[in-house]
């Protein structure tokens, strides 16, 4: 078993978003030193059963990790360092908010070798923004991105999110102008989903969210793509473009089913053919590793049978799609016979292809990802 990755999650943030269902609570008086320092234990109780030779990728994401203070982020930086075996080519990504990263916190990120950041930008335009729930503005961003390259971080990407309440398609055109503006490396954008608990479904529950038809919808992702496509953008997945070789390692992990570690309240990991949920509430997460135990929620062993239908809605997310000699090498079973019907009926309805040794998603079968991932479970 090898494990090169892991997750850790920040719950807390000083606002919470009209959409996010993440696991996260405010701010304002948290016990955010004894979450870090429980965090860090939990680190080392994992790996004290699970050890690691050293680690490709390291995403820490939120809630908001960088709304921690410059004292809370360096004791955080410092114990990961200390706790986790860092490969000397490791993709470490924090996520950040525009607005939050002061040239202190920059620079303690830099001494700990954090060489990537993703900010949640979600639109452009001011007054979506405030709808969305958004704290920033567009002009923070400029800022925020600006400030970051002077401390020496080229490996940017920024979040967007189309499908707004009250977005138009040339809104969403004007969004990604402004995006493709800052030149950065890597994109992604994603459809809004409305998510029970949060602010938006409730709205949406009393008829008072008013989101666009899913026609435009499935326009604005048509313009994503050509856009993405015109100024020279890989789509690599789904929802993630970026110019050659700067793809989110990390998130590729996801998608080429690989285990991973989870750390943090409500994390989620796969670990040795296991898939484990973490305590979300923070007291009771806390509690758990206080009494010297992991924070374990609940755990599922994953059947060959489960891997197998795992890999492949995975894997289709990927443009380059599902690697059939790959598939055979790792699971001793031939992907094409195995699941012959769903092949079979979603490449006549023109939305898989059968292509060089590659199974995957046609254009228009894009649009339609989670019926045809639908399609793989439980054969």
């Amino acid at each position: 078993m090898q494990i090169n990755s892991a997750y850790i999650h920040i719950p807390f943030c000083e606002h919470i978003c009209y959409y996010c269902d993440f696991n996260k609570v405010f701010l304002k008086g948290q016990p955010v030193e004894k979450y870090v320092e429980m965090l860090l234990y939990e680190m080392q109780l994992t790996l004290n059963e699970f050890p690691a030779k050293q680690l490709n990728t390291i995403f820490i994401g939120g809630g908001t990790p960088t709304v921690l203070n410059e004292e809370q982020l360096e004791l955080l930086c410092k114990g990961i360092r200390k706790n986790l075996p860092f490969h000397q080519n490791i993709e470490f990504t924090f996520e950040a908010n525009p607005g939050d990263l002061s040239e202190e916190k920059l620079k303690i990120l830099k001494e700990y070798e954090v060489n990537r950041l993703s900010f949640g930008v979600q639109s452009f335009n001011d007054e979506l923004l405030k709808k969305i729930g958004r704290t920033h503005t567009a002009n923070e961003v400029y800022q925020t991105i600006e400030k970051a390259q002077k401390a020496g971080f080229d490996n940017l990407s920024i979040d967007l999110i189309y499908g707004l309440p009250g977005q138009s398609e040339a809104d969403f055109k004007q969004t990604l102008q402004k995006a493709f503006e800052l030149d950065l490396p890597h994109y992604s954008s994603y459809s809004l989903i409305v998510e029970p608990k949060t602010v938006f479904y409730n709205l949406m529950k009393k008829g008072k969210l008013h989101l666009p038809s899913e026609e435009s919808d499935a326009n604005m992702y048509n313009i994503l793509m050509d856009e993405m496509d015109k100024f020279g953008y890989n789509q690599y997945e789904i929802s993630n473009f970026s110019k050659p070789g700067f793809e989110s390692r990390h998130n590729l992990v996801y998608w080429n089913n690989k285990e991973y570690y989870g750390f943090g309240a409500g994390a989620h990991s796969y670990v040795n053919r296991k898939r484990r949920s973490n305590i979300g509430p923070i007291k009771k997460y806390i509690e758990k590793l206080q009494s010297n135990q992991l924070p374990i929620l609940e755990e599922n062993e994953i059947t060959k049978t489960e891997m197998m239908e795992e890999q492949m809605f995975l894997g289709l997310r990927k443009n380059e799609g599902i690697d059939i000699d790959g598939f055979k090498r790792k699971f001793s079973v031939n992907v094409l016979d195995f699941f012959y019907e769903p092949i079979h009926d979603m490449v006549q309805k023109g939305w898989l292809e059968v292509n060089n040794g590659y199974i995957r998603l046609t254009r228009e079968g894009r649009f339609l990802g989670n019926e045809v991932f639908q399609s793989f479970l439980a054969i």
